[in-house]
C-alpha cells in the first residue's frame, strides 16, 4: 500500500515513472528520484518470449521449440548408444541428428544476424546447401567407410 501511495506522489510531482507494455512478467523496480531520497519501488513490466506474440505463428513456434529440446534428448541418448553398441542404425541416425541441430542452430545465427531480404534468402540457400551436403557426406561415410561410431572410436584408440 505505502508503495501505491508513493507511486501516486510521484505522479502528482510530475514525474512519469516508464512502464513496458509488456504483460508476462512483473517484477519491483528501484528508481531514485533524487540522489537525497530513498528509492520507490515500481512495478516494471519485462517482456520475456516473442512467442507469446507472434500470433497464428505461436503454436508453430512451440513446436519448433519443443522438436529442438527433444532433438537434444536424443543426441544425448545417441552418445552412449554408440559406444555401448555401434550399429549402422546408430550411424545414419546420428548423421540426421547432427545435421538437424547444426541446421536449427546456424539457422538461429542467421535469424539474428542476417538482415534485408535478399541476404535473408542467400544466408538461408546456403544453409540449406550446407546442411544438405554435410548430410550427404555423412551418410556417404556411413555407407563407403566405417561409420561415425567406429570412427570416433578409432581416434579415441590413438
Amino acid at each position: 500500500m505505502a508503495a501505491i501511495v508513493r507511486l501516486s506522489s510521484v505522479c502528482r510531482r510530475g514525474v512519469n515513472p516508464l512502464f513496458y507494455q509488456s504483460p508476462v512478467l512483473a517484477r519491483p523496480l528501484a528508481v531514485p528520484l533524487k540522489p537525497q531520497e530513498q528509492p520507490y519501488l515500481l512495478t516494471a513490466r519485462i517482456h520475456s518470449s516473442q512467442a507469446l506474440y507472434a500470433g497464428t505463428e505461436s503454436k508453430a513456434a512451440s513446436l519448433h521449440w519443443t522438436a529442438e529440446r527433444v532433438l537434444s534428448i536424443v543426441l544425448l541418448a545417441l552418445g552412449p548408444a554408440a559406444y555401448f553398441h555401434p550399429s549402422p542404425v546408430v550411424d545414419y541416425s546420428l548423421a540426421a541428428a547432427l545435421t538437424l541441430h547444426g541446421h536449427w542452430g546456424i539457422g538461429q545465427v542467421l535469424t539474428d544476424y542476417v538482415h534485408g531480404d535478399a541476404k535473408i534468402k542467400m544466408a538461408n540457400a546456403g544453409l540449406f546447401l550446407l546442411s544438405t551436403v554435410t548430410f550427404a557426406g555423412l551418410c556417404y561415410f556411413n555407407y563407403n567407410d566405417v561409420g561415425i561410431c567406429k570412427a570416433v572410436a578409432l581416434l579415441w584408440s590413438k
